[in-house]
């Protein structure tokens, strides 16, 4: 189960680092004018949809896992959730229940964003400046 989890997740990473690479290639294959706003506004509204997916996913797989472990979420006490857990998970189901408490998933998405977000303009300018680079390669041969 756990292996799953950690699939899920890091796909869902690698996705977010390729993921403004292929809008802009796909913009610049357009041959279309203004290519910063609109590369800027598409990838602001796809990877902040993905972030919130990732946000929401990482607090549902601990969920899960929680449950694949035997933790009771409807018991009044610490004793009683942890119950069913066996003795080999119990740290591991502690740590999750930790990872559960504090602030919500939306709040850590959108935080995450934020550090996130200028990402997406480091792929705008060295991919300009490759671009600039490569044709003028060209233009010396």
């Amino acid at each position: 189960m756990e292996i799953i989890i950690k699939t899920i997740t890091f796909i869902s990473i690698i996705t977010l680092i390729v993921l403004p690479i292929l809008i802009l290639n796909k913009i610049y294959k357009r041959n279309t004018k203004n290519i910063f706003i609109i590369y800027l506004i598409t990838s602001i509204i796809t990877t902040f949809i993905l972030v919130l997916i990732v946000g929401w996913w990482g607090s549902f797989s601990n969920e899960i896992l929680l449950s694949y472990y035997g933790f009771d979420f409807d018991a009044m006490n610490d004793i009683e959730r942890f119950k069913n857990v066996a003795l080999e998970n119990l740290d591991k189901a502690k740590e999750l229940e930790k990872n559960t408490l504090g602030i919500g998933w939306p709040l850590k998405a959108f935080m995450f964003f934020l550090i996130y977000s200028p990402y997406l303009l480091i792929v705008y300018i060295s991919t300009y400046f490759y671009r600039k680079n490569s044709k003028q390669e060209l233009a010396a041969k």
